[in-house]
Order: C-alpha cells, then structure tokens, then sequence
C-alpha cells in the first residue's frame, strides 16, 4: 500500500511540475511549436536515465522510494521518460528488433489513437 501512495503522489507532483514548466517554457519562447512540452519531455528522458541508473546501482534506496520516483514523479512529469528508458533498456539488453517496434509502434499507433479520438469527438458531438 505504501508503494502505491509514493507512486500516487509523486505522480500529482509530477504533474503539477509539467503543467508549470510546460507553461513557463512555452511563453518564453511563444509560438505554435509546442516547446514547452519538447523540454518537459526530454529533461524528463535525462532525468530517467540518470536517476535509473543511479537508484539501481550505486544508490540503492528501497522499492517503495525508486517507484515513486521513476513511475510516480516522472510518470507524472512524462511518460515520455519511461517511453525512452524502456526502449533503451530493450537496446542495452541487446534487443535491437524489440526497441524499434517500440518506437515505431508508440509512435504510428499513437498518432493513430489521436487520430482516431479526434474524429470520434468530431463525429459524438457534429463537428
């Protein structure tokens, strides 16, 4: 139970910290290209593969605090992180085939599922 409130609460302030930065980020550099999420997602892929490394090697720190962390706060922040970590663990693992499904996979249907909820919205409410 205690795992799953770290991961409950790191995950709110992760996305609290998103929605801050995201909008700091985007105002400053102003414009239709989505900066502000471009810099959430790739600090949020630095800060993984530090972190990752360093809770399961060097600093070892319970389960309890390395979820809350890794799946709670950056899950929270961006799933983006556990996206890139993931793949690249597939690729340090030797698994080169796996990490390009990943990717091309998460990428193509993910468009496709923004795609495809867009048009349903379209479609429920007669836009």
């Amino acid at each position: 139970m205690f795992k799953i409130a770290t991961i409950a609460i790191g995950g709110a302030a992760g996305s609290v910290l998103r929605y801050w930065l995201g909008g700091v980020v985007q105002r400053m550099t102003g414009g239709p290209f989505p900066s502000g999420t471009l810099i959430v997602n790739l600090s949020g892929c630095l800060v993984m593969g530090f972190l990752g490394m360093i809770l399961t090697g060097p600093v070892l720190v319970r389960e309890e605090y390395r979820v809350g962390i890794l799946i709670g706060i950056l899950g929270g922040y961006t799933t983006f992180s556990s996206f890139g970590r993931e793949t690249f663990l597939l690729l340090a693992d030797g698994q080169f085939g796996l990490a390009v499904t990943n990717v091309v996979l998460s990428n193509v249907l993910g468009l496709t599922g923004v795609w495809l909820g867009h048009r349903a919205g379209q479609r429920l409410f007669g836009v």
